[in-house]
């Protein structure tokens, strides 16, 4: 991809403080962009989520790539603070073009293998705040500036394809309903920008080497090969990167308005524009997860990557 597809464009990533939504906002950033990158942990404030990552950090990567990397605190379950961000937006540039709705940080609420009943009630509603209502403010404040220009894109960033998630039970209801509920999100949103010239989509990631994935696994992105012995489904798994790429490209496709309302991953996007991942490779794990995992085809993971 021409490394200055995107120059003159202006992207608001919510949720940019690390793993996918870090590596969107430096992929859009690499490719020319101006990136908004927003979150809760900053140098000075660690959100409930725990990690070390910073926005600020964020930003300081999108510029080293190229771009020019903002980072602005936000919680966007908070609607006055989404607003201040989107009214900075519009006095700084006076446009947005791509829209990612990758809030989660939800991670440390998962209740697996529980049943409703048995379940965190407060933790299980916190997971659907983060996944559905965060969303839905975000989209309210920043879709009016986005739908000034046609072309305007909006990525709904899940766990899981529609067709994924449609056919697997996540082992937890909350869990489940919010990562399901940014695919439906993108369709209805692809209908109500459709008249306006705008593109939503939702995406997905395959089994991602996120930052928290592989202190999990007790590896790092150089050893992750590592964990394959103990979890022989990771050899089918993506750097950041991945999805990072899958969006730049996206993003700069002239014709992305023929995705609209579709569920997408990083694997079936790189089919399409080419695209690899940070090594070489064209992992599937969509593809791998519905063939080999659920149904039980006989294909070595080497066919999936």
């Amino acid at each position: 991809m021409d490394m200055g597809a995107l120059e003159g464009k202006v992207a608001l990533v919510a949720g940019a403080t690390r793993g996918a939504g870090r590596a969107m906002a430096v992929e859009l950033g690499r490719a020319g962009a101006v990136v908004y990158a927003t979150g809760r942990t900053t140098r000075e404030h660690r959100s409930e989520v725990g990690r070390p990552e910073t926005i600020e950090e964020t930003a300081e990567l999108i510029t080293a790539a190229g771009g020019t990397g903002i980072a602005v605190p936000t919680d966007h379950l908070e609607p006055e603070q989404v607003r201040a961000l989107v009214e900075r937006v519009e006095r700084d540039h006076g446009r947005l073009d791509v829209l990612v709705n990758d809030v989660w940080g939800g991670d440390h609420l998962l209740q697996f293998d529980t049943k409703v009943w048995e379940a965190d009630l407060a933790a299980g509603l916190r997971m659907l705040r983060l996944s559905i209502d965060a969303h839905a403010i975000t989209s309210h404040f920043a879709l009016p500036l986005l739908i000034r220009r046609p072309g305007g894109l909006v990525v709904e960033i899940t766990d899981g394809t529609e067709e994924f998630n449609r056919g697997t039970y996540r082992d937890n209801l909350f869990y489940d309903l919010a990562k399901i509920a940014p695919t439906r999100m993108a369709f209805g949103l692809a209908k109500e920008l459709q008249e306006c010239g705008g593109t939503a989509v939702s995406l997905t990631p395959g089994f991602l080497r996120s930052e928290a994935m592989l202190e999990h696994f007790g590896v790092t992105e150089e050893t992750w090969r590592d964990a394959v012995a103990g979890s022989p489904h990771f050899a089918v798994a993506e750097s950041p990167v991945y999805i990072g790429r899958a969006l730049a490209a996206l993003a700069a496709d002239p014709d992305r308005a023929r995705w609209n309302g579709r569920s997408l991953s990083s694997g079936e996007l790189a089919r399409v524009y080419g695209f690899t991942d940070a090594d070489g490779s064209r992992p599937d794990a969509m593809g791998y997860f519905r063939d080999v995992v659920f149904g039980g085809k006989d294909a070595p993971v080497e066919d999936y990557r």
